[in-house]
């Protein structure tokens, strides 16, 4: 028998079939499925289409502090998956005869159960291409189009049962004028609005018409400069690589070691949360914890609370909070000031409008302090208007001064920015940014 690897029938076959303790003391089922178009454009013409059904089941038995784990992918054929996931299911229990005690296995003490079907309105393939056809013609528009349901699901023999469905699309799209010079935008959310498309494809066209004026050169120096959405999301995604990982914190190697101590302070307006609920990231984790709808990492520009994985929290004496073992947030959110989103550039007045931002990385972790490159159509900008180009610009600084001190303020609208990896699968992360408008943003060459 075949069944849809999105369908919640399958899973729940397979949990029925497999999560019984027989032998051990418990058994899990973590599992995650997608459907999903990919199209790729070159201008303005589709190059390449594919269509993608997969699922991945992971199996894991315990017996006192022992555990054993394995992956599987599935073929979707319900018989043959389940005489699989069963022989997997054997050998991982002789297994556990010969695995070592782990002094820091947590396991959720209680059955829990969730359900989220988020069914969105997605365009057909067909009506992507047309889409672009219609509205980019005229255009050096090259492009990737990454849409469908995404499943994660859990399951185990204490009586857990997660379900989590997200139907959601996101569309990157670069409008090439010469040599290095584009725009780059992008188009993501769970209900495809063909306007919506329409209107941005138009933005991006008229900057890139800007792209032909003569580009401004700077000399390095520190300058005012606006971020967008975008650009944000790619500072609080470096900073989300240790900032707020519990272990990171107590081994001292953690970015946010000076705000832990109290030796920095974030600006007053900054709060960030990991907002499980706001997001498209499920709320369980693949050992079956339950997340909480909001975990309270910065607050008034203090910090406030850390990502606690299971394994953290056993090792540091810690409450679990539903943190991925990498404890990194899944669903980083930064709250909007009071800036309007429509009046960024005249907040902004004269200095530098920053779109994209690439290749960042620390150059001083301990001070929080990063360094990269500026990227695709970044503008100068005088009297709230964009007047030239930037060549490609490096910056070196502190997340904390920029941030701190540095912060003129954030707009009154953020923004989901999703996760736009594609490598093995799709992924459910994202992060939720306003624009920010900052002063003395230093770059270097």
């Amino acid at each position: 028998m075949t069944s849809s690897l999105t369908d919640r029938a399958h899973f729940d076959a397979l949990a029925d079939a497999l999560c019984n303790a027989e032998g051990v003391d418990r058994v899990s089922l973590a599992f995650n499925a997608e459907a999903s178009d990919f199209l790729r454009f070159n201008r303005a013409a589709l190059r390449q289409a594919t269509h993608v059904l997969q699922a991945q089941a992971t199996l894991g038995v315990v017996r006192g502090a022992r555990r054993a784990e394995a992956s599987l992918v599935l073929s979707g054929d319900l018989a043959h998956d389940t005489r699989r996931l069963r022989d997997e299911r054997a050998r991982l229990a002789r297994d556990l005869d010969v695995i070592a005690d782990d002094p820091y296995l947590l396991l959720p003490a209680a059955a829990s159960l969730s359900t989220r079907e988020d069914a969105g309105a997605l365009p057909s393939a067909q009506t992507v291409i047309d889409a672009v056809r219609e509205h980019a013609a005229a255009l050096d528009f090259v492009g990737f189009y990454a849409g469908g349901p995404v499943v994660r699901a859990y399951a185990d023999s204490l009586g857990s049962r997660h379900w989590h469905r997200v139907e959601s699309f996101h569309f990157g799209w670069c409008v090439y004028r010469s040599a290095d010079k584009a725009v780059k935008t992008a188009y993501a959310g769970t209900h495809w609005d063909d306007a919506v498309f329409a209107a941005r494809v138009r933005e991006a066209a008229t900057r890139a018409c800007l792209l032909q004026r003569p580009p401004r050169r700077l000399q390095p120096g520190a300058y005012r400069a606006a971020f967008s959405p975008a650009a944000m999301s790619e500072l609080l995604g470096a900073l989300a690589w240790s900032g707020f990982s519990l272990k990171a914190r107590r081994t001292g190697v953690s970015s946010l070691m000076q705000l832990a101590h109290g030796d920095a302070r974030l600006h007053a307006s900054l709060h960030l949360h990991e907002a499980t609920a706001e997001g498209i990231a499920p709320a369980f984790t693949d050992d079956g914890f339950v997340k909480p709808a909001s975990v309270t990492l910065i607050e008034g520009g203090c910090a406030i609370g850390t990502l606690n994985s299971p394994r953290s929290a056993r090792e540091y004496f810690e409450a679990a909070n539903g943190a991925s073992p990498e404890e990194l947030p899944e669903a980083l959110s930064l709250g909007p000031g009071t800036l309007p989103h429509d009046q960024l550039l005249a907040t902004l007045g004269t200095g530098l409008y920053v779109s994209n931002l690439w290749y960042l990385n620390y150059s001083d972790r301990q001070a929080c302090r990063m360094t990269g490159m500026t990227r695709f159509a970044c503008f100068w900008v005088e009297d709230g208007e964009l007047a030239a180009p930037l060549d490609v610009m490096r910056f070196d600084d502190s997340f904390l001064r920029l941030f701190g001190q540095g912060l003129v303020g954030l707009t009154d609208r953020a923004e989901l920015v999703p996760d736009t990896d594609t490598y093995q699968s799709r992924r459910l992360a994202s992060i939720t940014t306003p624009a920010a408008v900052v002063e003395g943003w230093r770059l270097t060459l």
